[in-house]
């Protein structure tokens, strides 16, 4: 089960939650942090680093009053389970779904579940477009939520960002 990423999907959807100064561990698109190691392309300009506890990295983007999760862990007793089963952890705790796309992508040499929804977060509606894949003994999560009002504009940037992701070998 994902340990961490429910707490860290509501510090994200409400942005005063779990913000504070930024302490992302990235260097030159770089993350290494024990047995999670990958490479990202740069974050669009209008997304500021936020720390969300127990998040890899987060950002906001108040252009499109959004928040952005990353979350990666390895080796956790109980996360062998099926993309749609993972996907579901995220999202525990909302209400009232409404999936608008469901799809299986190829992902960093293995498969990633990309799923586009809107859901109640404690009666408030938040649209999230969610990607979850596994690899080498890791799962990694990537969260945009948004208000539906803030319309789908930085929804293509977000998923642009995701389409750099690559896994690296485990720190030396």
């Amino acid at each position: 089960m994902h340990r961490y990423a429910w707490a860290a999907l509501v510090a994200i959807a409400v942005p005063s939650a779990g913000c504070g100064a930024a302490t992302p561990a990235l260097e030159s698109g770089v993350y290494r942090a024990g047995d999670v190691a990958f490479r990202v392309g740069d974050a669009p300009a209008t997304w500021r680093p936020i720390h969300v506890d127990q998040a890899t990295l987060a950002w906001r983007d108040d252009a499109n009053r959004a928040s952005v999760l990353v979350d990666a862990r390895c080796h956790q007793k109980d996360d062998d389970v099926p993309l749609l089963a993972l996907t579901e952890h995220l999202l525990a705790g909302t209400t009232d779904r409404k999936i608008a796309s469901e799809e299986t992508l190829p992902f960093d040499a293995r498969e990633a579940l990309h799923t586009r929804l809107q859901a109640k977060l404690d009666g408030v509606t938040m649209s999230y477009d969610l990607f979850v894949t596994k690899k080498d003994g890791c799962i990694y999560d990537f969260v945009y939520v948004l208000e539906p009002s803030a319309g789908e504009a930085g929804t293509a940037p977000f998923e642009r960002f995701v389409s750099t992701f690559h896994t690296l070998g485990a720190a030396p």
